[in-house]
């Protein structure tokens, strides 16, 4: 994705950062990791974010109001994006259902519904927790 567009200095340290995350990462939290960056204003990061989400680059998790690199870089061709968040240690895992996204599809054709974005978070317990 990168190849395709040239990313400003803060749009690439931002996505450095995301992508160096152990977890998602609130705006917040990518300010203060980037204050010696020269970043001094949440502004700053918010237009590095929405920038970065138009490029597909990057993932909110709305349920956590956080951010996480993209971990598929063809998931755009994907309608449906989903994520299994642990509540224990924050680890997030990205990944894409057919299954799931053809019941979806199928409940919005009957319903007359039109769909702009699907994205599915699961909350819970990951293996490495639950077998630590």
């Amino acid at each position: 994705m990168t190849a395709h567009h040239e990313l400003t200095r803060n749009q690439a340290l931002v996505f450095n950062a995301l992508a160096k995350a152990e977890s998602p990462l609130s705006a917040y939290t990518i300010l203060d990791r980037l204050r010696d960056d020269g970043f001094r204003a949440p502004l700053q990061v918010y237009r590095a974010l929405d920038k970065l989400l138009d490029y597909g680059m990057i993932h909110r998790l709305e349920s956590l109001n956080a951010f996480v690199a993209c971990a598929h870089p063809h998931c755009a061709d994907h309608g449906l994006i989903a994520f299994a968040i642990c509540e224990k240690c924050g680890q997030v895992s990205e990944f894409s259902d057919p299954i799931i996204e053809g019941q979806v599809n199928e409940w919005t054709s009957r319903s007359g519904f039109r769909s702009s974005k699907t994205t599915v978070e699961i909350r819970g317990t990951c293996a490495t927790c639950l077998n630590g």
